[in-house]
């Protein structure tokens, strides 16, 4: 597994650097395919933040937290990653989706939006990633691997930009564009 590990407004040290690796070859056994890992450590007063993004065979698996240690924040952050690795293999296992998981890759867009008194809202972050075609079951699998509430895809079927989202009553909706 490549490991990458980043250091925003701190200096990542040798010792943080080889925890980090230490800790995510924990979960190497769960993954069939070489992998990508990004850690990304950063720290805000008194707040120590670890956020890790895998990049496995097309899926992406995401967490982060927060604590007042940097080696702490690591710890929860792997507990939080290695329960998705584990929840991201039983559902390849599973039959409905055991013959799909290998053309999928694609990530979350996510829009921040601030408003301000008096004023109309701001676009405050802007994500950019690459659509690649999956179904619509395959979406839904990977909005709930990353525990979000929609997810943008190109739909395999038609070729077209879908947003799936996560409706109030627990049901799961599909926005297909009119062409």
């Amino acid at each position: 597994m490549q490991v990458i590990v980043n250091g925003r407004h701190m200096e990542v040290t040798d010792a943080l650097r080889g925890y980090a690796e230490t800790k995510l070859k924990r979960i190497e056994k769960y993954l069939l395919k070489p992998t990508e890992a990004i850690v990304t450590l950063s720290v805000q007063k008194y707040r120590h933040n670890a956020e890790i993004l895998i990049k496995v065979d097309g899926f992406l698996i995401q967490a982060e937290d927060e604590t007042e240690e940097m080696y702490s924040a690591i710890d929860k952050v792997m507990d939080k990653i290695e329960r998705q690795v584990k929840r991201y293999k039983e559902k390849l296992q599973d039959k409905h989706h055991k013959n799909s998981g290998e053309n999928i890759k694609a990530s979350p867009a996510q829009l921040g939006v601030v408003e301000e008194e008096g004023s109309l809202p701001k676009i405050i972050k802007t994500k950019r990633f690459a659509l690649k075609p999956m179904l619509p079951d395959e979406a839904v699998m990977q909005m709930d691997l990353l525990h979000k509430d929609f997810f943008v895809f190109t739909n395999a079927a038609d070729n077209r930009v879908n947003v799936i989202y996560r409706r109030k009553d627990g049901n799961i909706g599909l926005i297909e564009p009119l062409v």
